[in-house]
């Protein structure tokens, strides 16, 4: 069962609440993102921890989003994903397993989100997303090696964010929940997210932390341990803290560091999440 372990690591990135307010007609916001994490843990369906083979996956992507209106914004995330796995070596002197590394294109998404109500500085918005099975679903020697899930997904949300004071100093705070319809036998979810932050230094340093949480409806077909061992996403679930601190150099370019911090799970790696990332603005 460990060496068939490999997790959704997409349900982190994609999770994190990319949605703010809706982009103004025009506007865009991009960012060439880096995301690792390396595991010799992981939470079983139970939720218990059992270690694994150590092994390690690296995104690289692409995040955009661009005002099509002052109420419609586009959203496009392109990653490219390594999966590898260390070398085994026992002290038993049985013969050691190689480390093997796979890469390709992960799953894309599209998505669009749409201002349906302000007042003053209060905004709520619903965003549609599109989940597209580009990525290798069975990935390596074993077919552990995903970069994708190969099923077709449509997620809906809605977000809400709204600014508050402390003293002198201004925060702002955002919200989201919404449904992950899935197909294939995968099971459905839902999800929440909580994300606060402040600015500093003229507005050039920005603060904020976040926590998320991922559920299984527990309603899907798929087996967890199908034909090739892979328990990719059926069944996962997640709930984290994170943080991440964004510098502004401009007003056109900035640079952000994160982490995302696992404190419950089912059927995914118990490991932290690093972040970086290069921002664009126009």
């Amino acid at each position: 069962m460990v060496k068939n372990i490999f997790i959704c690591l997409t349900l982190l990135l994609v999770f994190s609440v990319h949605s703010q307010w809706t982009q103004e007609k025009g506007g865009g916001y991009y960012k060439l993102g880096f995301w690792q994490l390396i595991a010799d843990q992981h939470y079983t369906d139970t939720g218990l921890i059992d270690p694994n083979a150590t092994r390690g996956i690296v995104i690289t992507s692409f995040f955009g989003r661009y005002g099509v209106h002052d109420k419609l914004s586009l959203q496009l995330y392109v990653p490219f994903t390594q999966v590898y796995q260390n070398k085994q070596v026992f002290t038993s002197g049985r013969p050691p397993i190689e480390g093997e590394l796979f890469s390709s294109l992960g799953d894309l998404d599209v998505a669009m989100e749409y201002q349906l109500f302000k007042k003053n500085t209060w905004v709520l918005s619903t965003s549609v997303l599109l989940g597209i099975p580009t990525g290798d679903k069975a990935g390596g020697s074993d077919g552990s090696y995903q970069t994708g899930d190969g099923e077709f997904n449509q997620m809906i949300y809605l977000n809400l964010g709204w600014p508050y004071k402390i003293g002198r100093q201004y925060f702002y705070a955002k919200t989201v929940a919404g449904l992950n319809n899935r197909s294939n036998g995968y099971s459905d979810e839902w999800r929440c997210g909580f994300e606060t932050g402040t600015s500093l230094l003229k507005n050039r340093l920005s603060l904020l932390i976040r926590a998320n949480t991922l559920q299984s409806f527990q309603n899907g077909t798929l087996s967890a341990v199908n034909s090739n061992g892979s328990v990719f996403a059926n069944n996962v679930e997640i709930t984290n803290v994170g943080a991440e601190v964004v510098y502004q150099f401009g007003d056109k370019v900035g640079i952000s560091v994160g982490g995302d911090f696992p404190i419950f799970g089912k059927i995914i790696y118990k490991a932290p999440a690093f972040s970086m990332g290069l921002v664009f603005l126009h």
